[in-house]
């Protein structure tokens, strides 16, 4: 597998070795001792699947007290997936990594415990896994508002379809400054 390092720290783009024929493919999504080497060395304690249709948007979530990491995919449609630093005493806080994932790419992308997670839904359908370095607890749950004028992520749908908690979400500014 190829592994690519972005612009924030421990947040890895990772490209698996397809193996592909007139029958279709084959790819390892996961084995641990190959992420182990890559940087990936958390247990994995959840697995995750959503189903979403074109111009859903999810997120950007979190977890304050008990944040997961996540190595997500895509097996069907196309997603814009991100991930935020939202550490304060980071120095790329505020900073952002986009990349498409998608069912014809097989991309991966490992985001580490600490930053806020989304995506939105550029196919007709896209069907998103991901696995989760902790468990998910509701209470526990904040995120950071998908248009954060500070964060000025460049999602490529204008008018995006999101869930009644995920358009009360706070910016950054207010996130850091304990405003929820």
């Amino acid at each position: 597998m190829k592994v690519i390092e972005t612009a924030l720290p421990g947040v890895l783009i990772i490209e698996p070795k397809v193996f592909g024929d007139h029958r279709g493919f084959f790819l390892e999504s996961f084995q641990v001792e190959r992420y182990r080497e890559a940087g990936v060395d958390l247990p994995f304690v959840q697995d995750n699947h959503s189903r979403s249709e074109r111009g859903v948007l999810r997120g950007l979530h979190l977890q304050h007290s008990r944040p997961q990491g996540k190595l997500v995919s895509v097996s069907r449609g196309v997603v814009y997936d991100v991930a935020v630093d939202i550490d304060p005493a980071s120095p790329t806080c505020g900073q952002y990594v986009g990349v498409e994932l998608s069912d014809d790419n097989h991309c991966q992308l490992w985001i580490p415990p600490g930053y806020a997670h989304g995506f939105c839904v550029m196919s007709d359908v896209a069907d998103f896994q991901y696995k989760c370095t902790d468990f998910y607890y509701p209470d526990d749950e904040t995120g950071l508002v998908w248009n954060d004028p500070d964060v000025s992520i460049p999602w490529p749908i204008a008018t995006p379809r999101l869930s009644e908690k995920d358009q009360k979400l706070p910016t950054l500014r207010q996130l850091l400054n304990g405003e929820e």
